[in-house]
């Protein structure tokens, strides 16, 4: 009985969450197709004004390079944040894929603590990783210090 009541209450729930989504999507859309009516109607008169000091010609003129300056500019600003998401993704899954294997390294260790010869294998690796972790230290470009001159 519990079991239904909850599963009564949770479809009752989505079925309000699923109305209240569709309510929003259509008060949006008609906004939308408003906002866009509007504009329409302001690039027009402004079309009418431009188009009574230089003429019909000259006025579609601008107003056609002018659309494909702002066109430009947008494929251009979506260029640059495009390489950016994708630092982005690459900097996320790096440190994703170092912590899974953490985690997995952590989950690991108690079973390799089990039995000896698990952990006397796991002693080369680790004594490879140490001395590449060292060899990283003492290989670094180190900027040279100034130091001033002795009389």
């Amino acid at each position: 009985m519990l079991a239904s009541l909850i599963a009564g209450f949770a479809t009752t729930e989505a079925a309000q969450t699923l109305r209240r989504v569709r309510q929003l999507a259509i008060t949006y859309l008609l906004a939308g197709i408003a906002v866009a009516c509007g504009a329409g109607f302001l690039i027009g008169a402004a079309f009418i004004t431009v188009a009574r000091y230089y003429g019909h010609t000259a006025a579609a003129i601008g107003f056609g390079v002018g659309f494909l300056v702002l066109a430009g500019i947008i494929i251009l600003i979506d260029k640059i944040s495009a390489g950016v998401r994708v630092r982005q993704a690459k900097v996320r899954r790096s440190s994703e894929a170092r912590s899974i294997g953490i985690a997995a390294a952590v989950a690991a260790v108690p079973l390799l603590l089990r039995n000896r010869a698990a952990l006397g294998a796991l002693a080369g690796p680790l004594l490879a990783v140490l001395a590449f972790k060292v060899f990283q230290e003492n290989t670094r470009k180190r900027t040279p210090v100034p130091r001033p001159d002795k009389p």
